[in-house]
């Protein structure tokens, strides 16, 4: 990395570090998450250029990966298998919420597929390249991709702190550091994840790692509170810098586009959740949250710091990348042979 990208990387994390200092003054959940990321999103807009290596971010995925993979026990096996109605109730929820949010983009002024793939709700990095092999827009759909994860991240938390008693479910029993080892595992697990083709490798292959270690009862990783700022800081910043070199003008175009399709697309969750609640059992917050349409890895690292089920939230997350991976590019095919039947019939 030359000199530039240290300075960039520079930049991002001390002006994450000053953001997460001044929001932890706030009492909000998640400070170290939140103010980075709207500090490099400020920082971003404003033309400096700020970023955090994607091999960087990753490692401190795979910590993630790691405490999450931890909370893996051989009864979690028997509650997966009760899941199957909030996992029929997830597919629903997404052709609904998508369909909501594709509205919307097509009333902006976006093309068929590119509105499609903007509000797919998750899965972003293969979202934009089977856009663009599909004839979408790729800047498009990779900016409101990336303004929904942000605008998830901010508007959930602060909903769930305000609606729910801030020491029922927000707070974090004191860890220490256990089974450190388990770190040296995570860039070989990267290695083989991205080998074997998972997707997310940067969070699956080091949770499979730590899963297999937990149920064996060989190691139980666990992070103290102070190990989890400092993911959350990296985490956060590293969301925020995403959008260097983004005009001013553009991101406020793109940023009312993206709310609003945000809102709709969480409105549409909402109900959905509200459903699993009732008929799965599982307490609103953690239902919304395995609904919401941000990224398996930013959202198990909001279920893993504010302690609300991670492996339920990861599991819906993970099944709703494997079914986005098939549908997006079988409903934009279907898309393409109408609007080429329309124009033949002109």
């Amino acid at each position: 990395m030359d000199r530039s990208r240290w300075l960039a990387l520079g930049r991002s994390l001390v002006g994450g570090a000053v953001g997460g200092s001044v929001f932890s003054l706030t009492g909000l959940p998640l400070a170290w998450m939140l103010g980075p990321l709207v500090a490099n999103l400020l920082l971003a807009s404003r033309g400096v250029d700020v970023a955090v290596p994607e091999r960087l971010r990753g490692v401190f995925l795979g910590v993630m990966g790691l405490v999450l993979g931890a909370r893996v026990t051989p009864e979690l096996t028997h509650q997966v298998q009760e899941w199957w109605l909030s996992a029929l109730l997830l597919v629903v929820a997404i052709t609904c919420s998508t369909l909501a949010a594709a509205w919307w983009y097509r009333r902006r002024g976006f093309d068929g597929i590119s509105a499609l793939f903007s509000s797919a709700p998750g899965a972003m990095t293969a979202m934009i390249i089977m856009g663009e092999q599909s004839g979408g827009e790729p800047t498009r759909i990779a900016i409101a991709q990336s303004l929904r994860i942000v605008l998830v991240i901010l508007l959930l938390p602060p909903l769930f702190w305000m609606l729910e008693d801030p020491a029922a479910g927000m707070t974090r029993p004191t860890l220490e550091l256990e089974d450190a080892w388990l770190l040296l595992g995570i860039l070989p697990a990267i290695w083989l994840g991205k080998r074997l083709r998972l997707p997310t490798p940067e969070l699956l292959a080091p949770l499979i790692l730590a899963a297999l270690a937990s149920v064996a009862d060989i190691a139980h990783f666990s992070l103290p509170p102070v190990g989890m700022n400092i993911v959350l800081w990296v985490t956060g910043s590293a969301i925020g810098a995403r959008f260097r070199g983004l005009s001013g003008a553009i991101f406020s175009r793109s940023l009312l586009d993206s709310t609003v399709a945000t809102a709709l697309a969480l409105m549409v969750l909402a109900v959905f959740a509200e459903l699993i609640h009732r008929f799965v059992g599982v307490p609103r917050d953690v239902a919304l949250l395995a609904l919401a349409p941000g990224g398996i890895g930013e959202m198990t690292i909001l279920a893993v710091a504010l302690n609300l089920d991670p492996v339920f939230v990861a599991f819906h997350h993970l099944l709703r990348m494997i079914l986005l991976m098939f549908a997006a590019p079988m409903l934009a095919r279907w898309i393409q042979h109408k609007a080429q039947r329309d124009v033949a019939k002109e």
